[in-house]
């Protein structure tokens, strides 16, 4: 958790009327996958009756590039916090070895409209989205689920696998595919050698050609910018649970609409309905109808929705993200930090 060293708290509260800055470092020290998902599980369906949030605002920089603005306000003075994401999209940063998603999260007093805190989004929204999906697997994948096959290998795929991790360790062997497969065989050297999964009993092995792996997969999670369905519902094995967390405007997709078909689909929200690119052109193309999606992250939590039923389901969850799970993970970081 937080630092507890002396100086460090009395910096953290010298001042009421001082906005704070946590760095990327701070965060690290804050959050894990385990304490986020828990943190979310708990509150999420609470604080979704009182804070209002907009529909995220895209602006297109260039063909390739994006500024995307996400607002969030609370009507109740037990969340006193008005906070907005500012995010930037650059996918093509990873050819001069930059993230392609970049931002800040500048959090604020509801009640006076004082500006408390701000903090690296960028690391934030990693922690968030990877979070939202290692809890949507724990309603949806199996409990004994072995092989998680890893769909990209940028700076969200480590997140994702160790969210899906601590929600099934029941893991035991992730294969990591990427376009580049030499990205792929770095990022698995790297966690095959890194302390944090020394002891765990997880092996890591990158793989050169999807197609041939994705059918071992019990989960199969998927963070890419393609437009192309990297994912065929007619390889998914019995059972699979289909995690897609790339795309976000309808132009994108990870899957094809065979997965669709076979899976029974949930999604975060309802922004993922007019926003994903799986499941508008789906729509567009009747392969599936709005009303035969089975339920949000929060019905799921809440248990108004069932999630998997049996072990022969393929579930499938689309993730979008949302200013309100971004709230909760500020609002944690904030209070955290500050001792409040």
């Amino acid at each position: 958790m937080a630092s507890t060293n002396k100086d460090q708290k009395t910096t953290n509260t010298v001042s009421s009327s001082s906005p704070i800055f946590i760095s990327t470092e701070n965060l690290r020290t804050i959050l894990t996958h385990q304490t986020l998902m828990n943190h979310i599980d708990s509150n999420l369906p609470k604080v979704s009756t009182f804070l209002q949030t907009p529909i995220r605002q895209t602006y297109s920089l260039s063909p390739s590039s994006s500024l995307l603005l996400m607002p969030s306000w609370s009507s109740s003075s037990s969340f006193p916090y008005v906070g907005v994401k500012l995010v930037t999209h650059f996918p093509q940063n990873s050819s001069i070895n930059l993230p392609g998603v970049q931002g800040s999260h500048v959090l604020f007093n509801s009640s006076t409209g004082q500006t408390l805190a701000s903090m690296d989004s960028t690391e934030l929204t990693l922690y968030r989205t990877s979070c939202v999906s290692g809890l949507a697997s724990r309603y949806l994948s199996r409990d004994d689920s072995e092989i998680l096959v890893m769909v990209g290998a940028g700076s969200l795929a480590p997140h994702l696998i160790r969210a899906h991790f601590s929600a099934r360790p029941s893991l035991r062997k992730v294969l990591i595919w990427n376009r580049t497969v030499e990205k792929a065989e770095a990022l698995a050297k790297k966690l095959r050698e890194s302390d944090e999964f020394s002891l765990s009993g997880l092996s890591f092995e990158g793989c050169g050609c999807l197609d041939d792996v994705v059918g071992f997969g019990d989960i199969v999670s998927c963070a890419t910018n393609s437009e192309t369905a990297l994912v065929k519902g007619e390889r998914l094995k019995v059972g699979a649970h289909l995690d897609l967390v790339g795309s976000f405007k309808p132009s994108m997709k990870e899957c094809d609409d065979e997965a669709l078909k076979r899976g029974k689909v949930f999604v975060d929200n309802e922004a993922a309905l007019v926003e994903a690119g799986e499941l508008v052109g789906a729509f567009e193309r009747g392969v599936i109808k709005e009303d035969e999606i089975e339920a949000n992250l929060v019905e799921l939590i809440r248990g108004d929705k069932i999630g998997r039923s049996s072990s022969e389901e393929i579930t499938v969850f689309k993730s979008v993200g949302s200013a309100v799970v971004d709230m909760l993970a500020s609002q944690f970081v904030y209070e955290t930090y500050t001792g409040k």
